[in-house]
């Protein structure tokens, strides 16, 4: 059945049910919802855990030799099943129908999904994981801008801090619609906070201590086609603390801009029709910028920029060989017009 996530810290107070479900695409919070489910699944005893992650080849048999195997540890076990595509194929449905239909005993069966479609919503295996009655399915749903300043004053408030209507937005505006971005902010204002409230000095006074590893620094230098000082600004946002995702989402979400402006500009739209028409519409300050950045690639090429980035996303994810990190480093190269790897003639 379906467990708004809101209802959640209450829910897991009490017997916890045979199999979670925990679906979405927010990083962040779909983290902290298995979180919270671990963390209550430890106090009750469940001490052993087990994890599968049901990549390409995976042997769907695992899941019910481990469920109808006995714990050699424990008396209570947390199986983990993670399906990064949200696609288990035939045999992957009819091995969750098998479970579903005889959940383990003293075992606890933790799903993480992505965000399911329409169609795969309706499908056999979905419905039991949705409306089961041994399940407990929890949605997770992204933040929209409008809900964003209200998100990050809850979250502000489960710190002991209260901040201003307007300092509320500028962290808003500051971190558009990043949740983990948002949440390495309110980290930072925590020491900051005077008497415990957050104001709009509070704020720049944070964005001015971070100042010299910034992730939005290391964009307008990519973006001025200043290669040596991406790299630079890289290893320290690394040396920081920044999290990879933070930096990729940022580099991302300039490169999606760009792919899409350089489309529309072969369609033969002006530039600055396309500016305008960006959702949002992107400043006046930062126009000769980016059009700067458009003359390095094609429009295709901007695309290439966007599947590599995808592939960043995974090797983060553990779910694709390599180290992220290089990655990042070679897209910001990219992104100010060179690379990081040169093919020897």
């Amino acid at each position: 059945m379906k467990l708004p996530p809101a209802q959640l810290g209450k829910h897991l107070q009490g017997v916890l049910a045979p199999v979670y479900i925990v679906c979405g695409d927010e990083h962040l919070l779909c983290q902290e919802a298995c979180d919270s489910i671990r963390g209550a699944a430890r106090q009750q005893g469940y001490d052993e855990r087990q994890v599968f992650n049901a990549e390409a080849g995976f042997d769907w048999g695992q899941l019910i030799e481990a469920g109808a195997s006995l714990s050699l540890f424990a008396q209570k076990r947390l199986l983990e099943l993670r399906i990064p595509n949200g696609k288990p194929g035939d045999k992957g449905a009819a091995a969750l129908l098998e479970y579903l239909a005889r959940p383990a005993e003293d075992t606890l069966l933790l799903i993480s999904l992505p965000k399911l479609d329409g169609n795969t919503q309706k499908s056999k295996w979905a419905k039991a994981l949705i409306d089961g009655k041994q399940t407990q399915f929890i949605q997770v749903w992204p933040v929209d801008a409008q809900q964003l300043p209200q998100w990050i004053r809850q979250r502000l408030s489960q710190s002991g801090l209260s901040a201003s209507q307007e300092a509320l937005e500028l962290i808003a505006a500051r971190v558009e619609g990043n949740l983990l971005a948002a949440a390495q902010e309110i980290e930072k204002l925590k020491l900051l906070a005077d008497q415990g409230q957050i104001t709009v000095d509070t704020v720049q006074a944070a964005v001015a201590d971070s100042a010299r590893y910034d992730v939005f620094g290391l964009i307008d230098a990519a973006l001025h086609g200043q290669a040596q000082h991406s790299l630079h600004m890289l290893h320290g946002l690394r040396g920081e603390g920044v999290e990879a995702p933070v930096i990729l989402w940022a580099l991302s979400r300039e490169i999606r801009l760009l792919a899409n402006l350089a489309h529309q500009y072969a369609q033969g739209t002006p530039l600055e029709r396309a500016f305008s028409q960006a959702r949002p519409p992107v400043w006046d300050k930062r126009r000769p910028l980016l059009s700067k950045a458009l003359q390095r690639h094609s429009s295709a090429r901007w695309n290439q920029l966007l599947q590599e980035a995808q592939q960043i996303d995974e090797q983060i994810k553990g779910q694709a060989p390599g180290d992220p990190w290089i990655g990042l480093a070679d897209l910001s190269l990219k992104l100010a017009g060179q690379r990081l790897f040169r093919k020897e003639h």
